[in-house]
């Protein structure tokens, strides 16, 4: 009986981890790339809407973006509207975005570091200067 629990225990792992891999994990890698192009929007972007409105962005607001789609014809949409840009590649700008923001942060961490370290040697020093005399 306990060998038989045991398997089945295994089993609904093995089946929870496939599950994982092939629905859960790439459901969260798209969602993640859909908020990026989200807050990547700019204006000048030419976009498709999930309602299959093409279009050029002539404004971004905070939770709406005005998006002209023809001559002195502009509609007001939520940035969730948007389905996907059409003339640049926002996956890259992201990635660029986040190498600056970890460079900031190593930066930010040196400074840190070498401010905590001359403090002491200042002190070591005048300690030396001091048995010195």
């Amino acid at each position: 009986m306990d060998q038989s629990l045991m398997n089945m225990l295994l089993w609904f792992a093995i089946f929870f981890g496939i599950i994982y891999f092939i629905i859960i994990r790439p459901n969260n890698k798209q969602q993640k790339e859909r908020r990026a192009m989200l807050e990547s929007l700019k204006v000048k972007d030419k976009v498709i809407t999930i309602g299959g409105i093409h279009g050029t962005i002539t404004k971004v607001n905070e939770d709406t973006v005005i998006i002209k789609v023809a001559k002195d014809v502009e509609l007001e949409f939520l940035r969730s509207a948007v389905q996907s840009v059409v003339n640049r590649d926002y996956k890259e700008e992201a990635a660029k975005k986040n190498r600056k923001v970890k460079v900031r942060k190593d930066t930010k961490l040196q400074e840190q570091e070498e401010a905590k370290n001359e403090p002491k040697s200042q002190v070591q020093e005048e300690v030396k200067n001091e048995s010195a005399e």
